[in-house]
């Protein structure tokens, strides 16, 4: 049976379920770090290499906040402080829309245009309509008609600013969640090939995605990682903690053999996706 699911209605729907928020703080007991490649790896464990330029490499330099706080879109403190490590040097705008698949799309969006290479810089909405960068900065607009979205090319002339580029990521995160990137990614057939950049992504109306920020090794193979997510309401992106480490650090730990519990989510090994 063919299911259709009407895009205005999907599009009022969150992209990350919400959690009941506490007042727990979180201690500030250590060293500020500039950029992810400063969070130190477990003893005995080496960061992996990845290709230079490339998005894990971008990631791996994505800087870190010194306020260590977690702000929501209206400029108030969520209330929960106490599942984040870090949080990244990125904004997460005035409305509520930049939430969990939208901060991964928002960094990898970041990461080509940092290099100029808006044609990279597309992501398919809900309803399967391309959105293009490079078309609207060339005047392409997107609105939605029932429930379609269609392409209207106006006479605007060609930019690149950032807050053009803003504007771009602002109609990609309404039209786009969870449901929509998960259907751009490749499955990754083993949890040991994780790799910076990576996603867990379960889709769904709602679903949830966190951005894999870091993976080390040791000389046995085994591997950690990292992960960082958005979430609703829009909110700073944030590297977790580990549930399961009573330290509180960030890493976790490469296995097949259980599913991976975060502060606000549990994904399969099987949720792991890669570009």
């Amino acid at each position: 049976m063919r299911i259709h699911i009407c895009l205005s209605v999907v599009l009022l729907l969150p992209a990350c379920n919400l959690q009941t928020q506490n007042s727990s703080a979180l201690p500030f007991d250590r060293p500020a770090f500039k950029t992810i490649n400063d969070i130190p790896v477990p003893g005995g464990y080496y960061r992996v290499d990845v290709e230079t330029n490339s998005f894990a490499d971008w990631l791996r330099h994505e800087k870190l906040k010194k306020d260590n706080r977690v702000y929501l879109y209206d400029g108030s403190l969520k209330r929960d402080q106490s599942i984040q490590f870090a949080v990244l040097d990125e904004p997460v705008g005035n409305k509520d829309l930049q939430q969990c698949a939208d901060a991964i799309m928002r960094l990898r969006a970041e990461y080509f245009f940092s290099k100029n290479n808006f044609d990279s810089i597309a992501f398919k909405a809900t309803d399967g309509t391309l959105l293009s960068f490079e078309k609207w900065r060339k005047g392409t607009r997107y609105h939605l008609s029932g429930d379609k979205l269609i392409a209207v090319v106006s006479n605007t002339v060609n930019t690149d600013s950032v807050a053009d580029f803003t504007t771009y990521l602002e109609t990609v995160f309404r039209y786009a969640g969870t449901w929509s990137l998960a259907s751009e990614l490749n499955r990754v057939t083993s949890l040991n090939k994780i790799k910076p950049g990576d996603v867990f992504i379960k889709p769904g109306f709602p679903g949830h995605a966190m951005i894999v920020a870091d993976v080390c090794a040791n000389k046995e193979g085994k591997k950690m990682f990292m992960l960082a997510q958005g979430y609703m309401p829009a909110q700073s992106i944030h590297i977790v903690r580990n549930p399961l480490n009573n330290d509180g650090n960030p890493w976790y730990e490469v296995s097949d053999e259980r599913n991976i519990e975060t502060p606000a989510w549990e994904f399969t090994t099987t949720q792991l996706k890669s570009w």
